[in-house]
């Protein structure tokens, strides 16, 4: 959907971990097999990871027009690496790339050292599958420290590993309770969602974002492989971004409409700062968020064989653009702002429009704006042989009761819930970013 909306709205040195929990003769420690490869390839891959931060790498830009992710420079297919090491995570800001998985994972480390050497572990394998290179030969008859999916050279092709915490990770299992972040919570079930507990929630949330499938299904495989003992899979969904048709405009979700129009500039330091970073000293937010975000995961089924028997005048003026060109209803450009003061009885836009719910541009809806990314899924047929397609609602903000819950509480009722279905996905905090190669995600959460 377009972006105005939640279906289309827009370093210190680390403690030692202790010692290893003793396991059955014969067998490696658990927390041993936990580290596994990763301590194997930690040296060979730190000076790429750290020459990010080396270049003052602290703040990652992306474009601000969505189809401006076409400027990336691509050899053989493949994208460039992005820079790890940073104070934000740097999956969060980029437009999004062609292709991503959403993994949910339970922790299930024996203890808060476990926990630690868990997160040690998925910073360990997210800062050398980011910057790439070969792995690391093992002995003879060893298990290859490798899937080779990629081949004998892990290239990066733009991944980003973007990790968070759920709120059932402050339970009393790691004694992190005093460290839960203000506002996350459960997620909330609408009026109008149709939740698969299966497919909700989760102690942990992995994204993981690259130019190829492949580079997407390597990360996972690799990262499930040295943490197996530490966190399980509860859910997860492939998705992938569609190419801008027509060329140089914005990518189109399932319904056939542009897709992440609306979104504040992620040039923007200052809309940034307001919008998406938690930021330092904010008020009963625990010191260890700052630089962090809250990340919202909403995965929407699309009815498209009922859609598609809809005339596409009715389709424009449940979404408020043109599907054709994804102008406004009021405007003669993608980018337009649509100006509903000179429309207050929605005889052009009508008041029910998706875009015009979900973003009223007033002063009072202008601090619940959202940064967005969204990924198209196809899974295939369902049960009873309809299609099973949609999308992977994404966003990052500041406060999500004051920015998604309110943009999705000013979205119930809409005319497009007869033909959508929220089932899954859940609230989580991005975690702030790595700074360097003796930093690991969540370390002033876990001190």
């Amino acid at each position: 959907m377009p972006s105005d909306s939640t279906l289309s709205p827009d370093s210190p040195d680390s403690p030692d971990s202790g010692p290893a929990v003793p396991a059955a003769p014969g067998a490696p420690a658990r927390r041993s097999f936990l580290r596994g490869l990763a301590g194997g390839v930690a040296g060979g891959v730190i000076a790429g990871g750290a020459a990010g931060a080396a270049a003052g790498y602290a703040y990652r830009g992306a474009p601000a027009d969505p189809a401006a992710a076409a400027d990336e420079v691509i050899v053989d297919g493949l994208l460039p690496a992005v820079p790890f090491h940073g104070k934000y995570q740097a999956g969060i800001l980029p437009a999004p790339s062609r292709s991503t998985m959403v993994v949910s994972f339970n922790a299930t480390a024996q203890g808060k050292a476990e926990l630690v050497d868990l997160f040690r572990t998925v910073t360990d394998r997210a800062r050398f599958l980011t910057a790439g290179g070969p792995p690391p030969v093992v002995g003879i008859n060893g298990p290859p420290s490798d899937s080779g999916v990629l081949g004998p050279t892990v290239a990066p092709d733009g991944l980003t590993v973007t990790f968070g915490v759920g709120s059932t990770l402050f339970d009393d299992r790691y004694g992190l309770a005093s460290a839960r972040p203000r506002r996350l919570v459960p997620m909330t079930s609408f009026p109008n969602d149709d939740l698969d507990p299966a497919q909700c929630g989760g102690d942990l949330i992995l994204q993981l974002s690259a130019g190829n499938a492949d580079t997407v299904v390597h990360a996972l495989r690799d990262i499930a492989k040295n943490t197996r003992g530490g966190m399980q899979a509860n859910w997860r969904i492939d998705g992938f971004a569609s190419p801008a048709r027509p060329a140089g405009t914005v990518p189109r979700n399932m319904l056939g409409f542009m897709d992440g129009i609306a979104n504040p500039s992620v040039t923007s330091r200052a809309a940034m700062d307001s919008l998406v970073w938690v930021e330092p000293g904010t008020a009963g937010e625990p010191a260890w968020t700052a630089h962090g975000s809250y990340f919202v995961v909403r995965l929407i089924r699309m009815f498209v064989e009922f859609w598609d028997r809809v005339d596409v005048g009715e389709q424009e003026t449940m979404i408020g653009r043109r599907r054709a060109s994804g102008y406004p209803l009021d405007g003669d450009s993608v980018y337009a702002t649509p100006d509903y003061a000179a429309d207050p009885t929605g005889d052009i836009v009508p008041l029910t429009a998706h875009i015009r719910l979900a973003n009223p541009r007033t002063a009072q809806s202008a601090p619940s704006q959202i940064l967005r990314r969204a990924y198209n899924y196809d899974r295939g047929l369902d049960q009873v042989g309809d299609l099973d397609m949609g999308l992977i609602f994404t966003c990052f903000q500041q406060d999500i009761g004051r920015q998604f819950a309110a943009v999705q509480t000013r979205l119930i009722g809409e005319p497009l819930v007869d033909y959508i279905s929220p089932f899954g996905g859940g609230y989580f905090l991005a975690l702030p970013g790595v700074t360097g190669p003796s930093d690991y995600y969540g370390r002033t959460m876990l001190a």
